[in-house]
């Protein structure tokens, strides 16, 4: 999917050049774009407050190995909207200096998760030892750097592109319906909706002290026909016992999910919409 808001803009990602946050960055906004690369999340978000970019695509979770609940801290106690979302399948390579066979190989590194997603496939290599790092584009950077022979980097595609290595084995993730969904950020104040046509919805809230208020929240939701597709808790921090629930919304009728919002905000301590937003389509090749 190409977005409304295809104009040259900065976008924020964690990772460098080559992971799948430029991929997904890509797959939303088209080529006509300058990264702001980031080492970690919360390095996202302050590269965002400075002004150094003016959107972020972060990943939220991944089919395989699940929610990264950190990030979803992050974008609640943020002044960041959700303004769209994405679905990318993760396609993992082998990838060393050229002129090396799977044979010569007897280190690959990765970031822990691509490791985790990739398990299978080294069970059969056990000459292989598996190093973590911090990304998986960046372990095929150094590489690049050191000039090292015998190691190699579990990447992307395109990262392949970018530093010259060469792909040793193609795509072996265990997992062929293996997705991370990303999220899209922007400053709240900047929005502009009017392009914008939600069918879908990111909340936040945390619960009155009432037996079966959960219950009674989601029941309110399916009786004014909203579709639940996610929901997560996640502790309030010096309140012991107490969460904050996340939910994802899909609707087709946006007057009839103002009237869902009226209509749980008795049962709520507090709500705060993250985002609404068109339902993000999945990209079923990882390159570009």
């Amino acid at each position: 999917m190409k977005s409304v808001l295809t104009a040259e803009k900065r976008i924020a990602i964690q990772g460098v050049m080559g992971s799948f946050h430029e991929i997904a960055a890509r797959k939303f906004f088209g080529d006509e774009i300058e990264l702001e690369m980031c080492d970690s999340f919360p390095a996202l978000f302050r590269s965002l407050d400075q002004g150094k970019a003016e959107f972020g695509v972060m990943a939220i979770e991944n089919s395989v190995a699940g929610t990264i609940l950190p990030n979803y801290g992050l974008v609640r106690d943020s002044r960041y909207t959700i303004i769209g979302e994405l679905y990318l399948r993760i396609e993992h390579h082998i990838m060393a200096l050229p002129g090396q066979s799977l044979a010569e190989i007897h280190e690959v590194h990765s970031h822990p998760m691509a490791i985790l997603q990739c398990h299978k496939y080294f069970e059969d290599q056990p000459h292989i030892r598996l190093i973590e790092s911090t990304d998986t584009a960046d372990s095929a950077w150094m590489i690049k750097k050191s000039k090292k022979t015998g190691v190699g980097a579990i990447a992307s595609r395109l990262a392949a592109k970018h530093t010259g290595l060469e792909i040793l084995a193609e795509g072996i993730e265990t997992h062929k319906r293996n997705f991370t969904r990303f999220l899209v950020l922007q400053q709240s104040d900047l929005v502009d909706f009017e392009k914008i046509r939600p069918n879908k919805s990111s909340l936040c809230f945390n619960l009155v002290h009432k037996v079966g208020s959960l219950s009674q929240i989601l029941l309110v939701l399916s009786s004014h026909g909203m579709n639940l597709t996610k929901i997560q808790s996640l502790p309030v921090i010096g309140h012991e016992w107490q969460y904050f629930f996340h939910i994802d919304l899909e609707y087709d009728d946006y007057a009839q999910y103002q009237r869902s919002l009226s209509a749980i905000q008795p049962l709520v301590a507090e709500l705060k919409i993250l985002g609404e937003y068109e339902r993000g389509k999945k990209h079923p090749e990882a390159h570009l």
